[in-house]
């Protein structure tokens, strides 16, 4: 028998059975980078067991910052701190950084071009805590910020790479942080994490897979179980989500390979979005298959359920192509 899903799976991994993972990589990624710059400190609204910041308060109590529950004092708070000097690393949930506090990372920390980088966790689909803690929207209530980088990492070595690179950034960062015992996939691909760069992971003749966030684990199981069905497919890491890497995307989608989309966000302003524009801007206009999660409030349940129901599965993305395929 199938064994039934129990209310732990809300929170599981998304990690497959048997998939390495790295626990905590923000966390011991801070850690490193603070034992190298004595200026990087961490904040948190309450939330810093829960956004892997527990790791770094162990390490340097005294470059710890506990605010309690107000992320606008929060982002407050940091932006202050980078004021004089400092780096901080200002971690919440996602839901609570993007619709709670938006004011003031807006006029505290981008309106002034201050390098405060905030840590949201609960992107999209990864938890089934339903839409209080379902951050769906996030990119697109940020991509408007004027100066605001945003990343969707991919796996543990994504977010240990983008954290000094992201203390290193000009300006405000935002890093949808994938939280516990995160997939390991990356190490396998000549890969390094450049800001604003997409990456492609493996070629393909048939489909070009873009794809962001968790989804590039998809996008590249789903390519090798394409192969089943003779379909070759590329897969295209795309990290920063702005400033897009358009010359590399406009490089990929000028074939007449199928181009498909893949993020865990609503297609409502994300990366399909973001994608469709850099064409139409640049007279490449063609059609693309967007994958993401729908315009809607999701619904709670065990998480592997919800990515099943919601298209995120990798056989659901392999139906879609293939559908898309003809």
């Amino acid at each position: 028998m199938t064994k039934r899903l129990t209310t732990s799976a809300m929170i599981a991994s998304f990690a497959d059975p048997n998939q390495p993972t790295s626990p905590a990589p923000f966390g011991h990624a801070l850690t490193r980078l603070a034992a190298e710059n004595e200026n990087v400190v961490g904040m948190t609204a309450d939330l810093g067991k829960y956004t892997d910041m527990h790791v770094f308060a162990e390490k340097f109590p005294e470059r710890y910052y506990q605010m309690g529950m107000a992320e606008q004092l929060l982002f407050g708070a940091a932006a202050g701190m980078a004021e004089v000097g400092y780096v901080p690393f200002a971690a919440t949930y996602s839901v609570f950084a993007t619709r709670r506090a938006y004011d003031s990372l807006c006029l505290d920390i981008a309106e002034p071009g201050l390098n405060v980088n905030i840590i949201g966790g609960l992107p999209g689909l990864t938890t089934g805590y339903g839409p209080s803690h379902q951050a769906t929207e996030d990119i697109a209530i940020l991509r408007a910020m004027p100066g605001l980088t945003i990343v969707d990492p991919c796996d543990s070595v994504d977010i240990e790479q983008a954290v000094p690179a992201l203390a290193a950034t000009p300006g405000p960062t935002y890093l949808r942080l994938l939280r516990g015992k995160v997939p390991t996939v990356l190490d396998e691909y000549d890969y390094t994490f450049e800001p604003g760069r997409a990456k492609r992971l493996r070629d393909g003749r048939d489909v070009v897979l873009v794809s962001s966030g968790l989804m590039t684990m998809r996008a590249l199981e789903a390519a090798e179980k394409l192969r089943e069905h003779r379909v070759d497919a590329a897969v295209v890491h795309c990290p920063t989500i702005k400033p897009l890497d358009e010359a590399t995307l406009l490089h990929e989608a000028d074939s007449d390979r199928l181009l498909v989309t893949l993020e865990n966000h609503t297609l409502v302003g994300g990366l399909a979005e973001s994608m469709a524009s850099t064409l139409v801007r640049n007279n490449a206009a063609r059609g693309l298959l967007p994958i993401g999660l729908p315009d809607e409030f999701l619904d709670a349940g065990a998480l592997p359920t919800l990515h099943e129901r919601y298209g995120l599965s990798t056989e659901r993305v392999v139906r879609r192509v293939l559908d898309g395929l003809g």
